[in-house]
């Protein structure tokens, strides 16, 4: 296959609170980016180390019990990032955050949780920005998509470094309403145990990027190495789920998966995005990068 190499020089970094959430939220752009040229670095601030496990093998890894999670996700992301075909860096070295866990949540108090991360965090990104140089930062809206403390986090030290050093712009990755809400409604079987739900959504958006089927397949297989933390209904198995999953819809083309809640939701074929800082996006814009100097 001959790629279109047509965005060579670009530079692009996706700032992202946990393993997973780059594959699930930006894969497919990531993905396209950097079939095309681009340079596409995820920054990762923390190890997840509080997340939920799905399945049964490995349930007791959980901070309750052995708390040896985030060492288990850390190669879950880096296989997610060897597919997509981008690098990654850990915001201050691997385990200097802590994932705090939602509000409430005990490791909120946490010494190292990553909400109470302060100037230091911004610091350590304002040093990887200056080296990476980006045209564009991709992160989290101020509501972090679904309210995570950590997600919030990640929004505000984006902004608060892109500030010092100067970026042409920045994208929140968030949902779009109308195709999450038609996708749902497409889902006309379900697996046993799954249930249906509702999931965080947007009103409006300034971008929607519409998937390739190779950048929407690195992002189906990408979700999939998150086999602690999410499933995917289309049959595959692994150790963490050795159980097949089976779901249909009436969308073509588009898979089925859920995290640990088991609320059945679409991958959809679109990744959607609102301009968080920077130039504008121009009229009929298809792309992240469209109408940036890349010079």
């Amino acid at each position: 296959m001959t790629l279109n190499n047509d965005l060579v020089g670009a530079r692009v970094v996706a700032v992202h609170a946990h393993p997973d959430d780059e594959a699930i939220t930006t894969g497919g752009v990531l993905a396209d980016l950097a079939a095309r040229g681009a340079d596409v670095t995820v920054i990762t601030c923390t190890l997840g180390e509080q997340g939920e496990v799905i399945g049964d093998t490995f349930q007791q890894l959980v901070n309750g019990d052995a708390d040896q999670l985030g060492g288990f996700r850390i190669h879950e992301l880096y296989s997610s990032l060897s597919i997509l075909g981008v690098r990654g860096i850990h915001l201050g070295g691997a385990g200097c955050w802590r994932d705090s866990g939602m509000v409430g949540d005990p490791a909120n108090e946490h010494p190292r949780a990553f909400i109470h991360s302060g100037d230091k965090a911004v610091a350590q990104l304002v040093e990887l920005l200056q080296d990476l140089r980006p045209h564009l930062l991709i992160t989290y809206g101020p509501d972090g998509g679904y309210g995570h403390p950590d997600h919030i986090r990640a929004h505000e030290i984006t902004h608060a470094a892109a500030e010092k050093v100067g970026v042409q712009r920045i994208l929140w990755a968030v949902t779009d309403r109308t195709e999450l809400e038609a996708g749902l409604a497409a889902i006309n079987v379900i697996p046993a145990g799954w249930d249906r739900g509702e999931i965080a959504a947007v009103d409006s958006i300034d971008l929607s990027v519409e998937l390739s089927d190779a950048a929407y397949a690195a992002k189906v297989e990408a979700m999939r190495v998150h086999a602690t933390q999410l499933w995917i209904a289309d049959g595959s198995v692994s150790l963490t789920n050795p159980r097949a999953a089976y779901a249909s819809t009436t969308q073509e083309n588009v898979k089925i998966w859920a995290l640990s809640n088991l609320i059945a939701q679409p991958i959809m074929r679109h990744e959607h995005y609102q301009l968080g800082a920077g130039s504008a996006l121009p009229e009929n814009a298809n792309g992240p990068l469209d109408g940036l100097d890349l010079a």
